[in-house]
This record gives structure tokens, sequence and C-alpha cells, in this order.
């Protein structure tokens, strides 16, 4: 059986979209046209640069964390296999990110240019729909994030972390995970 290329992953996530035409998703596609190869340890996004494109990954893992000191940081999110990434606020504001996105293992990308991106989202009102409602998706992941950070007790941030994506933790190494949930690995290789 032949490997699925990242325009084939990518097509079928597309198609999945309701009302967006067969004509319009083989369109899209043919517009993610910035391969992306990162080994383990190298940076899609550093602080201080512009984030110029969304990136589909087609396989790999890639971690989101901010630098809240020299030689510290903080893991805000992850980028995995058959998920869209990009660091967020600078792709909407054009502003420097404050973020670095680093790829953890071997990652495989797709990539499309913020240009391209928003004049197809004017084109074609299915794909501004599903692009809303992916940003609405985040957004309650994001809030739900912060209501486990709010949360006194490790135990109590790592239940609701399992409820809400028990596939992280097949994914993710653990120092990562301990950071995402503001503990120390030693506290969470307790608690697991």
């Amino acid at each position: 059986m032949p490997v699925p290329t990242a325009h084939s992953l990518l097509t079928a996530l597309l198609s999945q979209i309701p009302s967006l035409t067969t004509e319009e998703v083989a369109n899209f596609a043919r517009r993610w046209d910035q391969p992306i190869l990162l080994r383990r340890g190298d940076f899609l996004v550093q602080p201080g640069q512009t984030e110029q494109r969304l990136c589909f990954v087609r396989h790999g893992l890639l971690r989101i964390y901010f630098p809240t000191a020299p030689g510290e940081e903080t893991c805000v999110g992850f980028g995995h296999a058959n998920s869209l990434l990009c660091s967020f606020p600078s792709f909407a504001t054009g502003a420097a990110s404050e973020y670095a996105i680093q790829a953890l293992r071997q990652s495989e990308l797709l990539a499309i240019g913020r240009t391209d991106f928003m004049d197809f989202l004017e084109q074609s009102p299915a794909l501004a729909r599903f692009w809303r409602l992916e940003l609405e998706k985040a957004l309650v992941g994001r809030m739900e994030h912060e209501i486990d950070l709010l949360l006194p007790e490790p135990a109590q941030r790592l239940a609701r972390l399992r409820r809400r994506s028990p596939h992280i933790f097949q994914l993710v190494p653990r120092k990562y995970l301990a950071s995402y949930l503001r503990m120390t690995p030693e506290t969470l290789s307790r608690l697991r």
C-alpha cells in the first residue's frame, strides 16, 4: 500500500468540509506548495520572526513554547500529524512572533503562504466557515487549558488533560507535558 503524500492527506481533510466542492478542494490544495522537512530540534519559527505561512503537519511532532527567561521556557501547545500549525498571533497580526515552534521528532509539513490563504478565504464561504470553526475549537481548547492552569492541584490539571486529550500522552515526551501542565517532570511521573 503506498504511503499517503502530504497533499493527499490534506485533500482528504479538506474533502470533509461541508459545501466545499471537489474543484474548490483541488484549487485550494494546489496552493499548499511549500514542503518543509524538519529534523529533531529544528525550528519552524523562532521568536522575532514574522509568521507568513500556515502549515499542515503530515507527520511528526512539534512543540510551541514561550521563552520566559534565558534558559527557561513554557510549553503552550503541540502540533502533530493531520493538524494545522502556525505561530497564530504573528500569523493573524503580522507582528513578530513571541513563540518558538520546534520539532520534537523528524517532521514533514506542507505550507501555504498567508496571502494565498487569506485570498482563498475571501473566495470561498465554505472554507471561511471551516476556518471559523477551527478557530472556535482552538479558542475553546485555549480556554480549557487556561482553566487547567488555574487549578491549584497538579492532579486536577493532569486529570482534565487526560479527559480532553488522551492521545497526547502517547505522543509527547514527559518533560514537555510537565511544562504544558506547569508542574515538574518529577511531579508528573509521581501522578502517572
